[in-house]
């Protein structure tokens, strides 16, 4: 069985869009539409259109003005890369959710095994079932290594 998989995050800079698929791969577009990824600041609040977030070029010295019509100098708006959070498929507008995860030549599938489903499983008996002891030990185990903690 084949799952498409959607990404997490859309990333526009002026008319360009693209799609990252991971935190990793989102750090590398930003990097690559020249943004830096201590800029990031919020711009948006969560909801039915994700989170977004806005990350503001630095402004070399040939950047920083241009000449007007009659000589004087206007300072230049810094550029803008926008990042969208998407956190399910229902967050996609049709044309974006076809572009991304259901056009056949641009999609990217999972191939899915009785093996993958059978782990899927187990781990899910462990930190949703009603026995309290694995998913404690998990908890214990693991704690130390959390990063993205959403409370």
């Amino acid at each position: 069985m084949y799952i498409a998989q959607p990404p997490l995050y859309q990333l526009k800079k002026g008319s360009a869009v693209r799609y990252a698929y991971s935190d990793e791969e989102k750090e590398k577009i930003i990097i690559e539409l020249g943004g830096g990824l201590e800029e990031a600041v919020e711009i948006g609040e969560e909801g039915e259109e994700g989170e977004s977030v806005e990350i503001i070029e630095e402004e070399t010295e040939e950047s920083e003005t241009k000449k007007g019509k009659k000589g004087e100098e206007e300072k230049k708006k810094p550029s803008k890369i926008t990042i969208q959070r998407y956190k399910g498929l229902g967050e996609m507008n049709p044309d974006q959710l076809w572009e991304t995860t259901m056009n056949p030549t641009s999609r990217i599938v999972k191939q899915v095994t009785i093996e993958d489903a059978a782990k899927a499983d187990l781990i899910f008996d462990m930190l949703m079932g009603d026995n309290v002891a694995p998913r404690k030990n998990f908890i214990q185990t693991h704690a130390k290594k959390v990063q993205n903690l959403d409370i």
